[in-house]
């Protein structure tokens, strides 16, 4: 407690507000639940920094402008109360200089409050009403893309198949929320021939949303898994607004990851289900997995076509497969497929690959989930390497799943075949020492404390023919 009231009172206090805010997308709950439980302000910004930007800048400007406007006010009163007699000027004049860093943390919630209220989601509701015009009335088949984890991925994939034959217009990045539907909207030309649309998941209802504006003509569901469910609660309630995008396509035209187990209650006749096998009367064969990508054939009555991709891990045969199906669908011949195919590579921290002194290091640190870890320990335990490495933090957003997820996770790490499983210290690291336990793990385990000292040396921590899989990512608003 004393620790935690002294580091309010760092030159750099500004700064570590702002960063808050800033990394709770300047969502005054979250950051709020945030500043609540810190219990030393100088260790906030340990994992990653405060990103200069204009609204940063203005932000970190006011807080501190406001405190130091509060600080003179409180010697103002002592200053009335020594040479005036103010009645009780001292301690109201401690009081206000004191409580400068308690009163601007909450009070820069208002103004982002009272922002968000009157002036974003006015501009916000308007865009979107718009941009409803814009989809229903464009002639492009829609795909949309919904789902726990894998959307980006499956997004990327099939953006780069299509084009290869065809105009493809799809959402940037992760912008997957309705006024990024809208902005993206308003960028669409005439001559698109397909419209891809990532949808995100925050709240109940949110799937629907997007589908009623965005009209949809075809939809890919990549799975389900625990995730937000600080907001939906339970993974029942996940999924049904996940599926409502399959209900908005009265179940028609809907391709669903048959290697999702949480989402089977969910399955209905009418759905195509992909997985590593194919899908409908496509089959896969001769698969072949390698640190350098993914190969396999995939056949449909007389025809063959042997596809190569970056990608890395038999959770990626599935969705390639899809893509390449839906790309004969639109129309693409052999040779586009396979060249399309062939352009497929990892996407920033999504199963990455790269060299560092001589060891393998596959990047998967991009946020996480428990299908994440599935598919990468089971990358590594087909990998041959001299040593095997694990590193994780574990999960957030796990809600009331948090223990059980993280057991399952150790197990999965223990079945990997690792040699040494690197654990980041916080809330999850006792529940997935307890599942590498029970599943009989019998290598190194190593507990980090300081997170951003671990990655930063890990040249010093690898050798040569290692493969060392990094997965999730834990941000510093997360206990």
């Amino acid at each position: 407690m004393i620790k935690s009231v002294i580091s309010m009172y760092s030159l750099r206090y500004s700064v570590i507000l702002t960063y808050m805010l800033q990394s709770t997308e300047y969502r005054a709950w979250p950051y709020l639940k945030w500043f609540w439980r810190t219990e030393d302000f100088s260790k906030v910004a340990v994992r990653r920094k405060l990103v200069k930007t204009k609204a940063s800048r203005l932000l970190q400007l006011a807080l501190l402008m406001g405190m130091i406007i509060q600080i003179l006010v409180g010697l103002l009163v002592l200053y009335l109360w020594h040479w005036h007699n103010l009645t009780n000027g001292l301690v109201f004049g401690v009081a206000i200089i004191i409580s400068y860093p308690i009163v601007w943390a909450h009070l820069v919630v208002v103004p982002l409050w009272f922002g968000r209220i009157f002036i974003v989601q006015p501009r916000e509701d308007h865009l979107i009403a718009v941009s409803e015009h814009i989809f229903r009335r464009h002639k492009a088949p829609k795909i949309a893309i919904a789902g726990s984890y894998a959307k980006t991925s499956m997004k990327e994939i099939l953006f780069t198949v299509l084009s290869e034959g065809k105009k493809v217009a799809a959402t940037p990045a992760n912008k997957n929320v309705a006024v990024s539907h809208a902005i993206f909207a308003h960028t669409l030309s005439k001559d698109i021939d397909i419209i891809i649309l990532e949808y995100g998941e925050g709240r109940p209802g949110d799937v629907m949303r997007f589908a009623n504006i965005t009209h949809p003509t075809f939809g890919i569901i990549t799975g389900l898994a625990p995730a937000h469910l600080d907001r939906y609660k339970t993974i029942t309630k996940a999924g049904e607004d996940i599926f409502s995008l399959a209900k908005y396509l009265d179940n028609k035209n809907t391709y669903v990851n048959g290697e999702s187990p949480l989402a089977e209650p969910f399955f209905k006749p009418e759905f195509t289900i992909y997985n590593q096998y194919g899908l409908a009367d496509w089959t896969v064969s001769n698969v072949r997995l390698t640190i350098n990508g993914t190969s396999f054939y995939l056949n449909h009555n007389n025809r063959s076509l042997h596809l190569h991709s970056k990608l890395l891990g038999r959770h990626n045969i599935g969705p390639l497969a899809l893509a390449a199906v839906l790309a004969d669908r639109f129309g693409l011949n052999t040779k586009q497929i396979i060249s399309g195919i062939a352009k497929t590579m990892a996407f920033e921290h999504r199963m990455q690959p790269y060299k560092l002194s001589e060891a393998w290091i596959i990047d998967d640190t991009y946020n996480g989930n428990i299908e994440g870890i599935r598919a990468g320990t089971d990358l590594l335990a087909e990998l041959p390497a001299k040593r095997k490495i694990y590193v994780t933090p574990g999960l957030v957003d796990q809600g009331k799943e948090k223990r059980s997820v993280h057991e399952q996770a150790g197990e999965l790490i223990a079945k990997s075949g690792s040699d040494v499983v690197v654990l980041m210290k916080n809330s999850t690291t006792h529940y997935i020492q307890s599942g590498l336990m029970a599943a009989g793990f019998q290598g190194q385990l190593r507990i980090e404390n300081d997170p951003l000292k671990f990655y930063s040396n890990l040249s010093e921590f690898v050798a040569a023919g290692d493969i060392v899989m990094l997965q999730n990512d834990w941000t510093d608003n997360y206990a």
